[in-house]
């Protein structure tokens, strides 16, 4: 089973870099072969925001998509149950993350009018919200002016609805626990950290999910594309029958030629 991927043994990790001064402001550079300009894929793992789940198993994935051309950096960021984790330190940890980008393009030649975001599970949410940062108010704790930009996003059975996940329930309330309590409670923050609530983007997204999903349910994608459709934002959901939750990640899966063919579309584009 894809679930193994959680213990698999680790890929060269490229090199790792430091973005910010916390324990857990780093990334994984990973460097394709060639001179460059590399396109660069930003990697963010999932885990329900929770600190058990850290960025190495996703390296898998991201190791493969190097392989194939790709500049990847697989960043890690505060999550909860740990000091600074959830709201709003994990978005902020992101946003430097990915806005890091600028400091590390001249160095590795990288392509910064093609940067994509993929993120698998909670990494999917996040993958999203990146795309999503010049939509949110400048009132907000989690803006950041002159976000970097994107060229597309790519979720892999993403969290990309957090009032819905939230009224799910998923996973014992990971997401009242990442932002601080409910909807109700705090909708501005729903308002500005939900890329359902962020629509529309503006770029190209596809949304990848299983039909046999049971740790985030396909819903949560289907309800996203549907209103990225009535805003008349270009998403696209590809749904993946008799698949589960890590395939998607899984270089060694029957589906990982599809999302490695998505990634490369957006990345030519």
């Amino acid at each position: 089973m894809s679930e193994d991927i959680l213990e698999r043994a680790l890929p060269d990790m490229g090199q790792r870099i430091a973005y910010g001064p916390e324990p857990q402001h780093f990334g994984d550079l990973r460097m394709p072969t060639g001179e460059g300009p590399h396109p660069v894929v930003i990697g963010i793992h999932g885990g329900y925001w929770r600190a058990r789940y850290d960025l190495n198993h996703f390296g898998h994935a991201c190791s493969a998509l190097t392989a194939a051309g790709f500049a990847t950096w697989n960043i890690e960021y505060r999550r909860t149950g740990e000091p600074g984790g959830g709201w709003p330190g994990t978005f902020l940890d992101v946003a430097a993350a990915a806005d890091f980008l600028r400091v590390l393009a001249p160095q590795y030649n990288l392509a910064l009018d093609h940067v994509l975001t993929l993120g698998h599970s909670a990494g999917g949410h996040l993958a999203f919200w990146l795309a999503g940062r010049h939509n949110i108010s400048q009132g907000s704790p989690i803006f950041t002016p002159d976000p970097l930009p994107l060229s597309g996003a790519v979720s892999l059975a993403g969290a990309v609805d957090l009032r819905h996940t939230w009224a799910l329930g998923l996973s014992d309330n990971a997401t009242g626990l990442l932002m601080g309590g409910s909807p109700m409670d705090f909708p501005e923050r729903y308002a500005a950290g939900s890329p359902y609530d962020l629509l529309p983007l503006g770029i190209r997204q596809f949304l990848l999910h299983g039909t046999e999903d049971t740790d985030l349910p396909l819903e949560v994608s289907e309800r996203y594309v549907r209103r990225a459709d009535a805003k008349g934002d270009p998403a696209t959901l590809l749904t993946l029958p008799d698949v589960g939750h890590f395939e998607l990640i899984d270089p060694l899966s029957s589906v990982w030629p599809t999302v490695l063919s998505v990634v490369t579309a957006l990345g030519d584009e």
